[in-house]
């Protein structure tokens, strides 16, 4: 009798195999996504779509481009990760901000996308820093603006032969002044678009310059982006 109660419990496991074949293993237990840990599967859910499927070709930051990693240090991409850019497309991603990601999720994805980083990057240019540290000069801005900018995006910065308008009020509006700042100094790799050691034939921006050309690209905001066109009549489709 002894033997055959202690044969019970694995013959109820083998009937329950053979009477429900469609009940998952406890080891096939499905990963609440709280746990989940993995850093390719939480960058293609929450980063892919705008920074690009492997950090590159987004329309945002190129999270894998190696010089931008040599600005961005971890706090700021916890920082910008987990609380967002207020005022932009960017938003927060931590659970303490509105998010749906723990805090050991965000620090998977920052220790993720710092191993992209290199560490000659920068190379021997002085780096400026990341953030301004004053306020930048409009008029001396348009000057720099026209010296290193112009030849791609236009005199005016509406547009030019091989840049895109970047005073255009709508576009500002959905970008921040750190996020110009990035794209001054850091460029846009898989556009072509050079980083601040190429902008200017023969020298490296200086750190004052960058401030000034943000300023002057800033000036442009207007108060109400994506009003209809000056010259379009009611009802008139655009």
């Amino acid at each position: 009798m002894r033997c055959l109660l202690s044969l019970l419990p694995a013959l109820a496991l083998g009937c329950s195999a053979q009477l429900f074949p469609g009940r998952p293993k406890p080891e096939a237990a499905s990963v609440r996504p709280s746990q989940v840990l993995d850093f390719g599967l939480l960058y293609a859910d929450n980063c892919a779509g705008c920074h690009g499927p492997a950090g590159r070709n987004g329309a945002s930051v190129e999270l894998a481009d190696p010089l931008y990693l040599a600005f961005a240090d971890d706090a700021v991409l916890r920082r910008v990760t987990a609380q967002g850019i207020p005022g932009t497309a960017m938003s927060a991603f931590a659970q303490s901000a509105g998010g749906s990601l723990t805090e050991a999720q965000v620090e998977a994805l920052v220790q993720g996308i710092r191993r992209w980083a290199k560490p000659d990057a920068v190379g021997g240019a002085e780096r400026p820093p990341y953030a301004a540290v004053g306020p930048g000069d409009v008029q001396a801005g348009g000057d720099v603006f026209r010296v290193a900018c112009a030849r791609c995006h236009g005199e005016d910065g509406r547009g030019g032969p091989k840049g895109s308008a970047i005073v255009d009020g709508t576009y500002l509006a959905l970008v921040s002044e750190q996020h110009l700042r990035t794209t001054v100094l850091v460029g846009r790799p898989s556009l072509g678009a050079p980083d601040w050691r190429g902008d200017i034939p023969g020298r490296p921006m200086t750190a004052q310059e960058v401030t000034d050309v943000v300023a002057f690209l800033s000036s442009h905001r207007v108060p109400f982006p994506g009003q209809p066109y000056p010259t379009a009549r009611a009802g008139e489709v655009r």
